[in-house]
C-alpha cells in the first residue's frame, strides 16, 4: 500500500509533501495549502485518500480538523523515506 500511495501513483509526490509537512508539524487542510502552496480542494483530496489508507489520523471537529501521522505510519516512517527517495530518483533520471 505504502509503494501505490507514495512510490507510483500521479499523486504520490503531493502526498509525499503533505505527510513531511504532517510529521514536521500536525495540521489541518487550510494550513497545508497554504504551507505547500498548493489548491485547498487538491490537499483535501490528498487527505481524504491518506485518511482512508490509514496513513493519517485526524483529531477535532470536522471543520478545521488537524492531521496527524498515524501510530502506524510512524512505525513506518523509514520504509516511507525510502519509497519517497526510490520515486524521487526515479523522477529525476
Amino acid at each position: 500500500m505504502l509503494w501505490w500511495l507514495f512510490g507510483s501513483s500521479v499523486g504520490a509526490p503531493v502526498r509525499g509533501k503533505v505527510v513531511h509537512a504532517i510529521r514536521d508539524e500536525p495540521r489541518n487542510a487550510q494550513q497545508l495549502a497554504e504551507l505547500l502552496d498548493l489548491d485547498y480542494t487538491s490537499i483535501r483530496h490528498h487527505l481524504r485518500v491518506l485518511l482512508k489508507n490509514q496513513v493519517v489520523v485526524t483529531s477535532g471537529p470536522r471543520y478545521g480538523q488537524v492531521y496527524f501521522l498515524s501510530p502506524a505510519t510512524e512505525s513506518h516512517w523509514d520504509d516511507l523515506e525510502r519509497i519517497l527517495e526510490k520515486f524521487r530518483k526515479k523522477n529525476e533520471g
